[in-house]
C-alpha cells in the first residue's frame, strides 16, 4: 500500500500510516496517509516562520505564476481528482468533478488577485504630508479544514493565504487526506519555496492542538463544528492571534403559496439532499405556507422516489453514501428522535444495503414538524429535512430567523415584495431567491451571522480582509 507523506520545509516526511477508506465500499482502501506528530507540526510551523520574510516580499508575478500553474493542473486533472474526491468523501462523481473545477477556479481567481494588489494614497490634513495605506501579509497562517468539501474549502483558504504573501501550515480532516495531499503536491511542484506550504495530516487532538497552542501561528482559519470552533476561538484569543471561523447551519428554505411548485421542489431537493445533505448550507428546514403545503410535500415525495442512493462512482447515482459509520449513526439517531417528537416520517431514512458494503441512507423527509423540535433546531448534517407548516409570510420569516445559526437562507416566491423583504430581513449571511440554499460562486464572499460564522468573510476580494493587515505610512518629503 502506498504511503502518502506529510510535507514539512519542502521535504516529504514519514510517519505512521492510516488507511483512507471509501465510504461507498468499505473494503476499498484508497491509500495510507502518514499521521504527523505534535513535534512534526512544530517543525512545520518553524519552517513556515522561516519562509515568511522572503515569501511575503516576493513579487506578485511569482505568486501569480505558481497559483496559475496549480489552477491549470487541477483543471487538467479534474476527472482524476474528482474521482478521488468522490471515492474518499462519498459525493457523486459529477459533484466531485464539479467541486474540483471550483477549486481550479479559486486558484485561477487568486492568481489574478496577486496582480491586483492595491493600496491608497491620501493627502494628510498636514500640509506637504502624504499618507500611503497598504496591505501586508499577516504571517504564518494555520488552516484547518473539514471533510465535506475536501478540495474546495482547502482551495479557498490556501489560495488567498499564498496570494497575499502568507505562509501556511495546513491540517485537513482525517477522513479525507487524499484531496489535501493532491492539492499540496500540485502546489509544491508548481514551484513554492520550501516552508511556504506545509501539510500535517493527523488527529485534531495532536496536530490540531499543536497548531492552536503555538505562539508563532499568527492567524488561524477554521471550518468545522461549532464545538471545535469555540475551542479554536478560545485558544486564539489566549494567543492574541487573528482567527476566522465557519461553523454550523440550520438553513431555512421558505416556500410561499405563490411559488412555482417545480422550482420550489428542485430547490428543496437539491438543497436538502444532494451531497447527501452534508453541507453547512443545506436546506434542513423547509418552511411552507399552508396553501401550497400539501402539494409541496406530495411533489417532493415523488421527486425523492425517483432518486437513486448508491455507490458515488456508479452511473445513475443521485445520492452517495454518508461519510462514515459515526455520521450514519448520528443521522439515524436524529431520525428516531424526530419520530419520538411526533414528526411524521413521510419517506426515507432507511439504512440500505448495496452491492458493495457502504454507509447508505435514503433521504428522510419529515412532515408535521414544529419549530421547537430538535430535528428543526439542531444541525444533523445528513440527508434529513423537516417541513414546518406556517400561515403566511410573516410567520415564515419569524420561523426562519428563530435559530442560533445564520449562514444561508432561501425563499421561493413569485412576489418581488416578499423576495425583497426576505433579502433585507433574513438573519443570514447569504440569501437565495428561487435557488437552492446550497451552491455559491467562487468569486464572491462566503459567510454567515450569529453562531454560523465569526470573523471576516471567505472567498472573493473580501478574503483580503482576513489574510492581510493594513499599514498606514506618513511621509514628509
Amino acid at each position: 500500500m502506498d504511503l502518502r507523506k506529510n510535507l514539512i520545509a519542502g521535504e516529504w516526511v514519514d510517519g505512521p500510516g492510516a488507511p483512507n477508506i471509501n465510504p461507498s465500499d468499505t473494503s476499498d482502501v484508497i491509500a495510507e496517509y502518514a499521521r504527523a506528530t505534535s513535534g512534526q507540526t512544530k517543525d512545520a510551523i518553524a519552517a513556515a516562520k522561516a519562509a515568511f520574510p522572503a515569501w511575503s516580499r516576493s513579487g506578485p508575478l511569482v505568486r501569480h505564476g505558481i497559483l496559475r500553474k496549480a489552477a491549470d493542473e487541477i483543471l487538467a486533472r479534474k476527472e482524476e481528482l474528482g474521482r478521488l474526491l468522490s471515492r474518499e468523501e462519498g459525493k457523486t462523481l459529477p459533484e466531485g468533478i464539479g467541486e474540483t473545477v471550483r477549486a481550479a477556479q479559486i486558484f485561477d481567481f487568486f492568481a489574478g488577485e496577486a496582480l491586483r494588489l492595491a493600496g491608497e494614497t491620501l493627502p494628510s490634513v498636514r500640509p506637504g504630508v502624504t499618507v500611503d495605506i497598504t496591505r501586508e501579509a499577516v504571517g504564518v497562517v494555520g488552516i484547518i479544514t473539514p471533510w465535506n468539501f475536501p478540495i474546495a474549502i482547502p482551495a479557498w483558504k490556501i489560495a488567498p493565504a499564498l496570494c497575499y504573501g502568507n505562509t501556511v501550515v495546513f491540517k485537513p480532516a482525517g477522513l479525507v487526506p487524499g484531496c489535501a495531499w493532491a492539492i499540496v503536491d500540485i502546489l509544491h511542484r508548481a514551484g513554492l519555496p520550501e516552508g511556504v506550504l506545509n501539510l500535517v495530516m493527523g488527529s485534531g487532538r495532536e496536530v490540531g492542538q499543536a497548531i492552536l497552542d503555538h505562539p508563532d501561528v499568527n492567524a488561524l482559519s477554521f471550518t468545522g463544528s461549532v464545538a471545535t470552533g469555540r475551542t479554536v476561538a478560545a485558544a486564539s484569543v489566549s494567543q492574541m492571534r487573528k482567527f476566522q471561523l465557519e461553523m454550523g447551519g440550520k438553513n431555512p428554505l421558505v416556500v410561499l403559496d405563490d411559488a412555482d411548485l417545480d422550482t420550489a421542489v428542485e430547490c428543496a431537493v437539491n438543497g436538502a439532499f444532494f451531497s447527501t445533505g452534508q453541507r453547512c448550507t443545506a436546506s434542513s428546514r423547509l418552511i411552507v405556507t399552508e396553501g401550497i403545503h400539501d402539494r409541496f410535500i406530495a411533489a417532493v415525495t415523488e421527486r425523492l422516489k425517483g432518486l437513486t442512493t448508491d455507490d458515488a462512482l456508479a452511473d445513475g447515482t443521485d445520492i452517495g453514501p454518508v461519510v462514515d459509520q459515526s455520521q450514519l449513526e448520528q443521522d439515524l439517531d436524529y431520525i428516531e428522535i424526530g419520530q419520538k417528537e411526533g414528526a411524521t416520517l413521510v419517506m426515507g431514512g432507511e439504512r440500505v444495503n448495496r452491492t458493495k458494503p457502504g454507509f447508505y441512507l435514503t433521504p428522510a423527509l419529515f412532515a408535521n414538524c414544529s419549530r421547537d423540535m430538535r430535528i428543526s433546531r439542531e444541525e444533523i448534517f445528513g440527508p434529513v429535512a423537516s417541513v414546518i407548516k406556517v400561515k403566511d409570510y410573516d410567520e415564515a420569516l419569524d420561523v426562519a430567523n428563530d435559530t442560533e445559526f445564520g449562514l444561508s437562507g432561501g425563499i421561493c416566491t413569485g412576489s418581488l415584495k416578499y423576495a425583497s423583504d426576505f433579502r433585507r430581513n433574513a438573519e443570514v449571511g447569504m440569501v437565495m431567491v428561487n435557488l437552492p440554499t446550497a451552491g455559491v460562486d467562487f468569486h464572491v464572499p462566503f459567510g454567515g451571522t450569529k453562531g454560523s460564522s465569526y470573523g471576516q468573510r471567505e472567498q472573493g476580494r473580501y478574503a483580503a480582509e482576513f489574510f492581510t493587515t493594513v499599514k498606514t505610512a506618513y511621509t514628509l518629503p
